[in-house]
């Protein structure tokens, strides 16, 4: 991801993992989009916000849906987490997979909703 990066590089201030619902997260013992974010990080040597974005209901999987469903299915499901400095900051939303972007889309928007000046996303790979 860092060399992919350094051939498209994006501006940007901070990289904010897609979080995972806390209970998943549990079960699953990890968030895969939390490791890459650190991992690209410290590569790049950008600050990680592990816990900017909070997933506020537990969605099901967007696996099986189609493009309208997974924008329903997240609408509103994040939150910037009170207290994170995002005011006028350029911001990377970082995550594993992106399939139609739906989930992205509403991180940005609740970056954004807070004063993010601007939000990209950066993934390890697209689906078709």
């Amino acid at each position: 991801m860092a060399q992919a990066w350094q051939t498209a590089p994006l501006e940007s201030d901070l990289l904010v993992p897609v979080p995972l619902y806390p209970d998943r997260e549990v079960r699953r013992g990890y968030n895969q989009a939390a490791l890459l974010a650190t991992a690209l990080g410290q590569q790049l040597h950008l600050p990680v916000a592990p816990r900017a974005l909070q997933r506020l209901r537990n969605t099901p999987s967007q696996t099986r849906l189609n493009r309208q469903a997974r924008r329903e299915n997240v609408s509103g499901a994040f939150a910037a987490t009170p207290g994170v400095p995002l005011a006028g900051r350029h911001i990377t939303v970082v995550d594993d997979v992106a399939t139609t972007g739906a989930t992205l889309d509403a991180c940005a928007i609740a970056l954004l909703s807070q004063g993010a000046q601007a939000v990209s996303a950066f993934t390890l790979a697209r689906a078709p």
